[in-house]
């Protein structure tokens, strides 16, 4: 394939205007840094950036930082940064190009240039999509694991060399930027966490203070009045992008596009209003700011990324593949509401309705259009579902209220467990150990709690129980609700 065939500017004036960006990307400078070049920020933050540059007038562009794959760092640069995003609508798909992203970097190699860029005073804006594992927090106190392996090979790196977490990265920029005395920054993390904001402050902080920086004690009292850490919740079903999808974007535009990425039409964004320093104005895209985002996140993560959850090992177990086979399946929208119905009584208030919300979710994970891979979403679910199910079972259980559909969900995940192709998961060698040949099926669901960190479900006798019962039937394929 000759360089006339891959999407870049060049072959941006050949596509007709409805399938170019909203802003011209030369018009663009590097003002937000964004940890993370997966599908979702593509298909998200960038989109909201790119409107709030068109919708202003303000150059606001993205230097996006990947912690590993120099592939797609390359990939990316060989096409100017450009990429295509296909909304997968039940009436028909619709292309564009995404203008926002106007540099590419890998964290490791580009090192130097990262942190001259959280350096730089035009940069007021971090974000972050590295997904729950990413931050290397402590199960049982919920900030920074300083005796994982990677971040105490940080820690104990020298001044110059080389960092491996994000968290590392971050940090290193960040009190490179206090050192330099630039102005405030506002460090934004977009990743599916209950206080997400302050999560990411934790572990920041606490790997400074476990650092050997002598000027340690002086970047955290600068950073408490320069760096805000606003909370935020995000959501958009993006699928992993298929070869599919590829000739799907290269026959809309014309022109080979090596990194597409697809989403549903639905997109949202709810920021917390404290950011200390300027920002895209991401509300004129129909992004919410507001005071307190806990009402949004936890019904969420709840709900929403809850209910994916245990979509995903349930249907898995039911030999399907995608969400929408699972919705079409006789139990697949009982599940959602019945998991929706279960959980509300844990949510604030003030929040949006359970029921309405139940609604949106049943709708949305019915597109047709969607190809959302069950395994995709039961990936790394040791994370996951710490923060989508325990909570509400643990509020549910002292409130002494029947918990069946959460139950069956973990049963789903703890199945899910034994198989030899169980979705990747950072605990996967404690979790396959789980399963002695000998273990009676309740001393396995017990000891698999204890790998969540979750001793005092794992206690739960009556639980454990509960959770045991239901695997003989999800061993033979069925979902009994």
């Amino acid at each position: 394939m000759s360089a006339d065939d891959l999407l870049n500017r060049e072959a941006l004036l050949r596509l007709p205007p409805e399938l170019r960006p909203a802003v011209d990307p030369a018009e663009l400078r590097t003002r937000v840094v964004h940890f993370g070049l997966g599908a979702f920020h593509r298909a998200h933050q960038a989109v909201f950036t790119e409107q709030a540059a068109a919708l202003s007038g303000e150059p606001w562009g993205i230097t996006a930082v990947a912690p590993r794959s120099a592939a797609t760092v390359r990939a990316l640069r060989d096409q100017d940064c450009l990429y295509s995003l296909t909304e997968r609508r039940p009436d028909g798909h619709r292309t564009r190009v995404v203008g926002s992203v106007v540099g590419a970097l890998t964290m490791g190699p580009d090192a130097k240039t990262v942190e001259a860029l959280i350096t730089d005073p035009e940069v007021t804006v971090v974000t972050l999509t590295v997904t729950e594992k990413g931050y290397h927090r402590s199960p049982s106190t919920g900030g920074l694991d300083t005796a994982a392996g990677p971040v105490a090979a940080d820690l104990a790196a020298a001044a110059d060399g080389p960092v491996t977490t994000v968290v590392g990265r971050l940090a290193a920029g960040l009190a490179a930027r206090m050192r330099a005395g630039a102005p405030p920054i506002n460090v934004v993390s977009c990743d599916n966490m209950a206080d997400n904001g302050t999560a990411l402050s934790r572990v920041v902080h606490d790997y400074i203070r476990a650092s050997a920086w002598p000027d340690r004690a002086e970047i955290l009292d600068r950073m408490a009045e320069a760096v805000a850490f606003p909370a935020t919740v995000v959501d958009r079903i993006v699928p992993a992008t298929s070869e599919a999808d590829r000739t799907a974007a290269e026959a809309a535009l014309g022109v080979r596009d090596a990194l597409p990425v697809t989403g549903e039409p639905y997109r949202q964004w709810v920021l917390e209003d404290s950011f200390t320093a300027p920002r895209p104005p991401w509300e004129l895209d129909g992004a919410l700011f507001v005071p307190d985002v806990a009402p949004y996140q936890r019904t969420k993560l709840r709900l929403l990324n809850g209910s994916h959850s245990a979509l995903a090992y349930l249907g898995t177990a039911a030999g399907l593949t995608t969400i929408a086979e699972t919705m079409a399946a006789d139990w697949g929208e009982r599940l959602v509401r019945a998991l929706c119905a279960e959980v509300a009584p844990t949510l604030p208030a003030d929040g949006p309705d359970p029921v309405a919300y139940a609604d949106d979710l049943v709708v949305r994970f019915r597109n047709p259009a969607m190809r959302h891979l069950l395994r995709q979403i039961g990936s790394d679910g040791s994370v996951k579902i710490t923060e989508r199910w325990l909570p509400a079972l643990r509020e549910l259980r002292t409130r002494g209220a029947s918990t069946p559909v959460l139950e069956l969900a973990l049963a789903g995940w703890a199945d899910s467990t034994r198989r030899a192709d169980a979705p990747s998961d950072p605990a996967a060698e404690a979790l396959t150990a789980c399963w002695g040949p000998a273990a009676r099926p309740a001393e396995t669901v017990r000891a698999l709690l204890r790998v969540l960190g979750a001793a005092d479900l794992a206690d739960d006798d009556v639980l454990v129980a509960a959770v045991a019962d239901r695997l003989p039937a999800l061993r033979a394929g069925r979902v009994e609700i």
